[in-house]
């Protein structure tokens, strides 16, 4: 540490009131770092670049992460502490440095990944979750390499889908900085908020506190390449869905719904929602889910007990493509509570349906790449 220009200050006790590097240390050493019981001089978050020059007092403060939660407010306290112990009057100046490298920003955030798709629907209970379970096993069936990252914080399903609910995945130090490395099942690296809280208790959260929540899954984890990174998006347009367009760059989206008209006026609205003109981002083409109900003892007939046709029919008013009809099977609910996707036997009714939508999305992600220019993020305007 060093010190310049020692100069005279009413709350300074020594030297005739001047200020000096221990009259600021011991300062510092009232601030304590919240739940640790230690103050942030002897947790060595004090940098040694101590500056002292007239009244100006210049250091800089060590933390875990850039994204430590308690950055600003360590900050803020440690510059109170020296006008209250050190000098009222003193200029502080208070940098922050971290010793995990810094999230990278867009376009270096998922360097590796090729595709996201967003899969989504105007309201709950049209089994999008299901579509975007098996959508990405059916995409690495085809050889594909796959993320899946479940995007509904307050209403996780992919860890029971996948069957790893008991998962727990941990980080590694990878180029300086901490990433949690996703589990990987039935070809698919998946990644859920539901692997990191109580399934048994209700997530309490804020918008802001499931938004940082989102980013650290997807801008703090090593995804490495992908040719696709299915998002599957909570129902309905919310903080999570801007979350989403304001830190990726979304390929396409994918829109599920069931015939019934309900659910297609919420599916225009999910539709109307990536059409905006401020976040712009492809309709790759809808899926009619529950399309009609097949018995297993008489594979060949259709009853249509949600409506007829009603997705096919509003593709076309959309003038979407119309990606793929799915059939209600009991195999499809029995494989999912089995964490077993239906998709992983392709010789059946669904599994097969699975496939041919697999196979229109990788044609539609193609044709998109090249009739249109890449995505860019939505910008927030302040």
């Amino acid at each position: 540490m060093e010190e310049t220009n020692n100069t005279s200050c009413a709350n300074g006790q020594d030297q005739g009131g001047a200020l000096y590097p221990k009259l600021i240390m011991d300062a510092l050493a009232t601030v304590r770092y919240p739940g640790t019981g230690k103050n942030i001089v002897e947790m060595e978050m004090v940098e040694d670049d101590l500056r002292i020059a007239g009244m100006h007092v210049s250091f800089t403060l060590i933390f875990d992460k850039p994204t430590n939660p308690f950055l600003k407010s360590i900050v803020k306290a440690a510059e109170a502490a020296i006008h209250a112990f050190a000098c009222k009057d003193a200029e502080v100046e208070i940098k922050t440095k971290s010793l995990q490298a810094p999230r990278p920003e867009l376009p270096d955030l998922l360097p590796g990944v090729k595709n996201i798709i967003a899969v989504s629907s105007g309201k709950g209970g049209v089994g999008k979750s299901t579509v975007a379970a098996n959508l990405a096993v059916s995409l690495a069936r085809l050889g594909h390499r796959v993320g899946l990252l479940d995007c509904d914080i307050f209403g996780p399903s992919m860890p029971k889908m996948f069957k790893m609910e008991d998962a727990r995945p941990y980080s590694e130090n990878i180029n300086g900085r901490d990433l949690i490395i996703p589990v990987e099942q039935y070809g698919v690296k998946m990644l859920s908020i539901g692997f990191f809280v109580n399934p048994d208790q209700a997530t309490l959260w804020r918008g802001g506190m499931a938004s940082n929540a989102l980013k650290q899954l997807i801008g703090d984890s090593n995804w490495g390449d992908l040719d696709y990174f299915i998002l599957d998006t909570p129902p309905g347009t919310s903080d999570i869905h801007l979350t989403l367009v304001q830190t990726l760059p979304i390929t396409g989206a994918v829109i599920v719904s069931t015939p019934q008209q309900v659910a297609l006026a919420d599916a225009r609205k999910g539709i109307n929602m990536y059409q905006n003109e401020k976040v712009d981002v492809p309709i790759l083409g809808l899926v009619e889910n529950m399309a009609w109900f097949t018995p297993a003892q008489h594979p060949d007939e259709k009853y249509y007990i949600f409506g007829k046709e009603g997705v096919k029919q509003l593709a076309e008013q959309m003038n979407v493509p119309l990606l793929g009809q799915i059939p209600v099977v009991q195999d499809i609910c029995e494989h999912g509570d089995a964490g077993e996707p239906v998709a992983l036997n392709p010789s059946s009714i669904t599994g097969q349906a699975f496939l041919q939508l697999a196979a229109k999305v990788v044609t539609q992600t193609d044709k998109r790449n090249l009739e249109k220019e890449p995505t860019t993020i939505v910008k927030i305007h302040k």
